[in-house]
């Protein structure tokens, strides 16, 4: 989905103005808490909410001075092409300023804020305020080939090297016969410092293919069909095909390869298209007389320029619309977002998460997750489920998915690590006769992103528990058994691991974390330091340190981490508190004493080791 800018109110005196850009963009109105009486959703720190709104993709108007979005979006800048757009507008909303991302609408953005105030755009982009134009971003519809050339386009046309026209004055300035040349047109040209080509998109590439046909054979095929036809692969607006072949690796690789969507229809509405070569084979076998040519004739809503093409497993043809494709008819693929959004705190949530959950347009999970989210989650359709219902959650969000939404379904720390990556990837893998899912359901894209795990959250609250060999053990026998749990416990004490206990105690599971402490009493001292964590990362945070024998279940809750320290661990007192560490062995590697010992629980080290251990 297009990601819709955020208006950020900082202030009672700006926040009139903040609502009138709202309304006249269509989007939210986020609040600065206590100072602001209404909005959308509201947030604690003005910089902290602007930098993750900017590493979600999203764009920011700032209603409150340049200054304060500047620093909360420098440590972040890298890449002009990809930013979105920053802009701010002064409380009285007498001036629009766009201070990043001119090459994806800033100034646009800038200059629609204007009009709906009756503001002044303070665009000082030189091609914007010189020619009003800015030549590396051409009007939806449009595509310039050589981007990189426009630099120095742009700063000919500056120079007074003035400029010529050679297709539809798309970006409506005057020609004056100069060196630069604009060229507008569905052919293959070649491009250069001084010559920008634009290639409307009007052409839609419908295919189809047999099952995990070769990508180069389709390909192959692709570009014969346009270089037949004297089509320029950048006047593509869309790759067409049925739903059957959504998860198809030939299909989705054409279209990322060109740089478009790839657009899906049912067998219905491929069978509704007057295709000009109609197949009944192809009707035995997915419901329809023709894909290549349907999909092709379905997505443009024109006509056939290229009938179907074929090889021994791919079929294309190309239809061509009436004006340049900026709307997309067929749907997208599905696709279904795991992401883990760290322990709770918002700065440890990182910035590939927050653009997955920006770009969803359905968010999925336990309901306090979601609400951990913050103003990212406002104005987005949200299903909660409740603990215990996490199969159902998964199972709603692939099927959704496979609806075409974009669904982000919404894990605590890590969603590979006992979240529901594993269980959302089980369901893809059973059969019908196992209770799976729908083949629907089975072709969407499906995107894992790393989490800050609860386990690494604690560690760094307490210094560096990690330092040597550690594991994680769930207690939770709901659903593992217990036997296999004691038999995990025993062998992790007799390695004299550090571990990492997750799910330690609930309502009615309350032995196993004591049973636990007296295995590991039986393998490492006493005094071995345990970390308990709870709450990480949120406003009730609790952390506290205990000795091994010390350890009483009644301390620890469902939202607890407890962290138990090998036999080599220690606690360091200094002078911010207690610290938590565990030795690798570096004092021994410069004393030159790792031969025989064990270091740290490990195995004798060899007589020859690596330079960095």
């Amino acid at each position: 989905m297009a990601v819709k800018p955020v208006v950020m109110a900082l202030s009672r005196s700006g926040e009139a103005v903040a609502h009138r850009i709202a309304d006249a963009l269509g989007c939210d109105v986020h609040g600065r808490e206590g100072r602001v009486d209404r909005a959308d959703a509201f947030f604690g720190n003005a910089l902290d909410h602007a930098r993750d709104m900017f590493a979600a993709g999203v764009p920011v108007i700032g209603v409150c001075a340049s200054g304060i979005l500047i620093r909360a979006v420098a440590p972040l800048l890298s890449d002009k092409r990809a930013e979105p757009p920053v802009l701010s507008v002064s409380d009285d909303g007498s001036v629009v300023i766009p201070l990043l991302g001119g090459h994806r609408g800033a100034n646009r953005l800038a200059a629609e804020i204007a009009q709906a105030l009756g503001a002044k755009a303070a665009i000082t982009t030189a091609g914007d305020v010189a020619l009003s134009v800015a030549l590396d971003v051409p009007p939806a519809g449009y595509r310039l080939a050589n981007p990189d050339d426009a630099k120095s386009a742009m700063a000919a046309m500056l120079a007074g090297e003035g400029v010529s026209l050679d297709g539809p004055n798309i970006f409506g300035i005057e020609a004056n016969g100069g060196a630069v040349e604009l060229v507008v047109t569905e052919a293959p040209s070649e491009g250069g410092p001084k010559r920008l080509v634009y290639h409307p998109q009007s052409y839609v590439l419908g295919v189809g293919c047999a099952r995990n046909a070769d990508p180069e054979e389709l390909w192959s095929l692709v570009s014969e069909a346009l270089g037949r036809a004297g089509i320029a692969a950048g006047a593509v607006a869309c790759v067409a095909t049925i739903d059957l072949k959504a998860d198809e690796p030939a299909m989705n690789q054409l279209a990322k390869r060109l740089g478009v969507p790839l657009r899906l229809f049912t067998a219905a509405e491929l069978e509704a298209q007057a295709v000009t070569n109609p197949s009944e084979v192809v009707f035995a076998e997915v419901g329809c007389h023709g894909v290549s040519e349907g999909a092709a004739l379905a997505a443009s809503v024109g006509r056939l320029v290229v009938e179907k093409m074929k090889t021994a497993n791919a079929t294309c043809a190309i239809a061509k619309a009436d004006a340049p494709i900026t709307q997309m008819p067929g749907r997208a693929r599905g696709r279904l977002s795991i992401v883990g959004i760290g322990p709770g705190q918002a700065s440890w949530r990182t910035p590939e998460v927050s653009k997955l959950v920006a770009e969803a347009d359905e968010l999925v999970g336990y309901g306090l997750y979601i609400d951990l989210l913050g103003p990212l989650a406002q104005g987005k359709e949200r299903s909660d489920f409740p603990l215990g219902g996490e199969e159902d959650r998964c199972r709603y969000a692939l099927e959704r998915a496979g609806e075409g939404r974009n669904v982000a379904l919404v894990c605590s720390g890590d969603a590979g690590i006992y979240a529901m990556g594993a269980l959302t990837f089980e369901l893809l893998d059973r059969t019908a006769e196992q209770l799976g899912v729908s083949d629907a359901a089975r072709r969407v894209d499906v995107i894992c992103s790393p989490g800050v795990s609860a386990l690494q959250g604690a560690a760094a609250r307490a210094g560096a528990p990690l330092g040597h060999d550690f594991c994680t053990i769930s207690l939770s026998d709901l659903l593992t058994r217990r036997e296999d749990i004691v038999r995990r416990l025993r062998a992790a004490a007799e390695g004299d691991f550090v571990i990492a206990f997750y799910n330690p105690v609930s309502k009615t599971r309350r032995t196993l974390l004591s049973e636990a402490r007296d295995i590991l009493l039986e393998h490492r001292p006493a005094d071995t330091p345990v970390m308990l964590a709870s709450n990480l990362g949120r406003p009730q945070e609790h952390v506290r340190y205990r000795r091994l024998v010390d350890l009483q279940v009644d301390e620890v809750d469902m939202l607890t981490v407890v962290l138990v320290g090998s036999s080599n661990s220690r606690l360091a007192q200094l002078g911010e508190g207690p610290r938590m560490f565990t030795p690798r062995g570096y004092a021994r590697k410069i004393d030159g004493d790792l031969s025989g010992d064990r270091v740290g629980g490990a195995a004798p080290a060899p007589a020859a080791l690596p330079r960095d251990i």
